[in-house]
């Protein structure tokens, strides 16, 4: 389409017109700057003091140059607070022309001598203003969150700051609260060019930290690194306030590309450190160390939910892990979690391992190869669809030499050692010369049908791990918000007595399972020994260890005498032993509350060709305590009377997040199940939950019986 020289005409004397008028407005501008700059800075001292119970003081101000502005002794003081910051040299330059358009970008920064004072005492600070709730009209309306319109905003407004040029000296931020105070000391901040600057010291000069790197904010884009002078960077006050000891020799991060693709937000970056430490008594109880990882990062933001692409990798030293992780707010919350490896190297996986996360593996040699999946999926609304998909795939995977423990030591005889509260019992000789060792087929049916049933139904046939049980286990706690229920099978409750120590660590846990599936695997026992050594180790009451043991403890007779209803007996008191006494009456008898408790495990034993159906409780009323004992009893209405009681085996369940977390009150269908089963909610440590199909088929059962007996 051609341009006429009359439409050109008026064009030209349109943007003449226009042009003029922008000049004439900046004139006029120009001339009344003073007074709209002091218009403005009348309205932040009152919008600071109304809206935030700030006191506001600025002594001077004024433009220097075209756009920027320079302020002298600002100082901010909290209504009844210790005084939050004062600076004495202030100067400030935007561009403008993005100012036309509206967006404020920041050309220069310039500070010299200034404080942050951040103070927390007790429950009261001097910043808690920053956290309140702005009031908002109700008639206003609530637009509907978007994260990927909101994360968009963030990143800009964040990149809107980062000012072309920037000069800091002797800027210092504090903070102070109960548990102790930090200090950061900027003698030089600097960005010339792109190129970013900085000296920071450390509690006085305790350590000398350095940023530097590269920042464009018109592309997006910045690569950071931090450092220290000839030593750490290290976080003193997250130990003194967390225990947790953190420290590294460089921490990197790269933004490499921010991009808006439909409704959705893309951003991509990047993430690594050298040399990590960390060491908390609820991970592990050791130092770690990791000497190189980093995470490259595919970040996807969408109107409903925020997620890492399955693009993204995971650098650990010599391996590679491509995870996918998505969080959806609505129409529920649906949590997501994929982990994808390629075939590794089985030597090079155990050698990426972080040194100290896995003590009894430390010096392990294998071969073959190994590859990982895991797929979890659990939507809010729903949490009874849970998918919970975990694969360690192996192609001739071997141990050549064992490093710091040896596996195989179950084979044959060897000393266990328990402990209580944190200090060793005893050692326990596991074999023959121990006469209270008994050979797994010297110990009766009765006893380990009723074992298995209650703790690990599939134990002869699974893999060390049951897929099945840790689903129910994450539906249970999910529902519960607590961590209520557990997913061990006798192959890792072994593990963890046999070959790892008793601190309460995610670790721990961690190297518990790696441990099962070496075991499993590579088929280092058979079940029947580990089934005797399982029940030859475990407790069953104050310092009562070991099936011989328990059976002369409780009843004076050999494991090979145990009857049905003293097997049940023993396998009710597994989770918590030592309230295996408070189970009985004064005169030797079971407290009646127990005996749904036998109907129930003794039912699913019948059905499962275990024992002989029974209408009368599966030798419920005839398990007699040895007398010996009977006078030791207490009296009290509840099984669990003292605190102390709670041994050792259900501390493990709680973890660290269950410290964040709190406990919950059992929810209102699990007490009236139990209410069902006769059993008090105060007593959940005599019974396992079942199943919705197994209760049903206890219930069923219960009225045939009543219909056969009438």
């Amino acid at each position: 389409m051609q341009i006429s020289k009359k439409q050109y005409k008026i064009i030209r004397i349109v943007s003449i017109s226009l042009l003029g008028l922008i000049l004439i407005g900046g004139a006029i501008a120009y001339t009344k700057r003073e007074a709209l700059l002091s218009t403005a800075i009348k309205k932040a001292i009152s919008k600071a003091d109304k809206e935030y119970d700030l006191e506001l003081k600025i002594e001077s101000a004024g433009f220097v140059g075209l756009s920027s502005v320079s302020f002298k002794n600002i100082t901010v003081v909290p209504r009844g607070r210790d005084s939050l910051a004062r600076i004495l040299n202030f100067r400030l330059g935007v561009k403008l022309f993005p100012l036309i358009f509206g967006d404020i970008k920041l050309s220069e920064i310039k500070l010299d001598r200034g404080i942050v004072n951040l103070v927390k005492k007790d429950s009261l600070s001097n910043y808690d203003f920053l956290f309140r709730k702005k009031k908002t009209d109700e008639s206003e309306e609530k637009t509907e969150l978007d994260l990927a319109r909101l994360a968009n905003s963030l990143i800009n407004q964040l990149l809107y700051k980062i000012p072309d040029d920037m000069d800091i000296r002797d800027f210092e931020i504090k903070f102070r609260d109960d548990s102790g105070s930090v200090s950061l000391f900027t003698r030089s901040a600097t960005i010339d060019g792109g190129d970013v600057n900085s000296t920071i010291l450390v509690n006085g000069n305790e350590s000398v930290w350095h940023v530097e790197g590269t920042v464009d904010p018109g592309d997006k884009q910045l690569d950071l690194r931090l450092f220290a002078d000839n030593k750490k960077v290290e976080l003193p006050y997250l130990e003194k306030k967390f225990g947790l000891k953190l420290n590294f020799d460089t921490a990197m991060t790269e933004m490499r590309g921010v991009n808006r693709s439909g409704s959705q937000l893309e951003v991509n970056g990047s993430w690594r450190v050298k040399n990590l430490l960390v060491n908390h008594s609820r991970i592990a109880g050791n130092d770690i160390i990791v000497p190189d990882a980093s995470l490259d990062a595919d970040m996807v933001f969408g109107k409903n939910f925020v997620a890492i692409d399955s693009t993204s990798t995971i650098h650990l030293k010599n391996i590679q892990i491509h995870p996918f992780i998505k969080y959806t707010l609505s129409p529920s919350k649906i949590y997501e979690l994929k982990l994808h490896t390629e075939e590794l190297d089985a030597q090079e996986l155990m050698n990426s391992f972080p040194k100290g996360l896995f003590e009894s593996l430390e010096g392990i040699q294998v071969s073959g190869k190994l590859q990982y999946d895991l797929d979890f999926h659990l939507d809010s609304q729903n949490p009874d669809s849970v998918i919970f998909n975990s694969r360690l795939r192996n192609e001739g995977f071997k141990v050549i030499k064992w490093g710091k423990t040896n596996l195989q030591k179950i084979n044959s005889t060897f000393v266990y050692t328990p402990y209580e509260y944190g200090k060793p019992m005893r050692d326990i000789i596991i074999g023959p010369e121990n006469p209270n060792f008994v050979p797994i087929d010297q110990i009766s049916p009765n006893l380990k049908n009723a074992l298995l049933t209650a703790e690990d139904p599939s134990f002869f046939s699974h893999n060390g791990f049951v897929e099945a049980s840790i689903r129910s286990s994450i539906i249970t706690n999910f529902k519960a918000k607590a961590f209520k229920r557990g997913g061990s099978t006798i192959s890792m409750q072994l593990a963890k007595n046999v070959y790892l120590n008793r601190q309460k660590t995610l670790a721990r846990k961690i190297e518990e399972i790696l441990i099962v599936w070496i075991m499993e695997s590579g088929k280092l026992s058979t079940k029947q020994r580990m089934f005797e050594t399982y029940l030859n180790l475990i407790e069953w009451g104050r310092n009562v260890y070991g099936i011989g043991e328990a059976s002369r403890y409780y009843f004076n007779k050999h494991p090979s005498e145990l009857s049905i209803g003293e097997g049940i007996f023993l396998a009710s008191i597994v989770p918590r032993p030592k309230s295996g006494l408070y189970r009985f009456e004064g005169d030797g008898s079971l407290r009646s509350g127990l005996s749904s408790y036998f109907n129930f495990i003794g039912g699913i034993m019948a059905r499962r060709g275990m024992t002989a159906a029974d209408s009368t409780g599966y030798g419920f009323w005839n398990v007699r305590l040895k007398e010996s004992l009977r006078a030791g009893i207490p009296l009290a209405d509840s099984l669990i009377v003292d605190s102390l009681l709670i041994d050792d085996e259900i501390e493990d369940k709680e973890t660290f997040l269950q410290e964040i977390f709190g406990r919950k009150r059992l929810d209102t269908v699990h007490v009236r199940e139990l209410n069902k089963l006769k059993i008090s909610p105060k007593d959940t440590s005599v019974i396992n939950t079942p199943s919705r199909k197994e209760r049903r088929e206890h219930r069923k059962n219960e009225r045939d019986s009543k219909n056969k007996n009438q």
